[in-house]
């Protein structure tokens, strides 16, 4: 089973391109499925799976509380995987092929309100490098739409600050040019001539953000950070890094952006993923209408 894994592995990676993010996902779900066949299924090869055995490994992940949005996720991987080994050779017949995905009822992206997003990017406090950097990280974040993992990602390469963009890699290693505000531009600008080059040190590296040793700052790092700022800012939901992504996404439409440069700027390659910020916007609505209006 490894051996098909591997193999499996290595077109992803050379011959798809996919990210390590990406490549990381797949194999933790493709590791729990094998390792589910072999406890549970008693099956050590993928050629004796059958429909009843994917039905039985989705079953035991909703008796686990995975989401069916996630089971949803699960079930991709393995018809992925499946269907290679059938096209390669190494099985003929798919287990996946007749098995329909859950049913997945679509939640509303939550966001902050612009006063929220205000208060966020104002809560590093103080000229220490490590504030300068998470102030910047923040603006950027919201100016941008990026995904965490092309923020922390940002080589120095990828600026184009002269004419106010950046590049960003996203899924699949898809490149896209993103326009930068004035304000995430000047504070930008400042951290690297100063902030960035106390956290560099004697070292050198091309990465954009540093943690305090130099080195790359990683998700996780960030992700501690937000939580904390979030704290500070006195905003009562839990904010991690996508609610920024919702946000900006979100307020631009509500200030007149129109649907298909919000898409380009996310990197979404389908407008019907960004479209579920219109009825973000709808909902949002709604309610305001149910509030204030005299027979709402």
């Amino acid at each position: 089973m490894d051996r098909y894994l591997d193999i499996f592995y290595n077109y992803l990676s050379v011959e798809k391109g996919l990210s390590d993010n990406t490549l990381s996902a797949y194999s933790r779900d493709l590791s729990s499925y094998s390792l589910y066949l072999k406890e549970h299924e008693n099956i050590k090869c993928f050629s004796n799976v059958l429909q009843l055995s994917i039905l039985n490994y989705l079953t035991f992940l909703k008796k686990n509380s995975l989401s069916p949005r996630s089971r949803a996720r699960v079930l991709s991987t393995l018809r992925s995987f499946h269907k290679f080994l059938v096209h390669e050779n190494y099985l003929n017949h798919d287990p996946t092929a007749l098995i329909e995905s859950p049913r997945i009822i679509s939640a509303l992206p939550k966001f902050l309100s612009q006063n929220e997003v205000e208060r966020l990017l104002n809560a590093p406090q103080g000229e220490h490098p490590i504030a300068v950097r998470d102030r910047v990280m923040l603006e950027v974040l919201y100016a941008t739409g990026m995904r965490v993992s092309e923020l922390v990602g940002l080589k120095l390469g990828d600026l184009k600050l002269d004419i106010g963009c950046l590049n960003a890699f996203g899924k699949g290693s898809k490149q896209r040019l993103i326009p930068l505000g004035e304000d995430a531009i000047e504070i930008l600008k400042k951290y690297l001539q100063n902030a960035r080059l106390k956290l560099l040190k004697k070292s050198t590296s091309e990465e954009v953000f540093l943690n305090s040793r130099g080195n790359k700052l990683s998700r996780q790092g960030f992700w501690k950070n937000l939580q904390a700022y979030a704290i500070k800012a006195d905003i009562s939901q839990k904010v991690s890094p996508h609610m920024l992504r919702h946000s900006f996404a979100t307020h631009l439409l509500e200030n007149g952006a129109d649907l298909r440069s919000v898409q380009a700027m996310l990197g979404h390659a389908d407008i019907s993923t960004t479209q579920i910020y219109t009825h973000v916007l709808q909902d949002r609505l709604q309610k305001i209408h149910q509030q204030y209006h005299p027979r709402g």
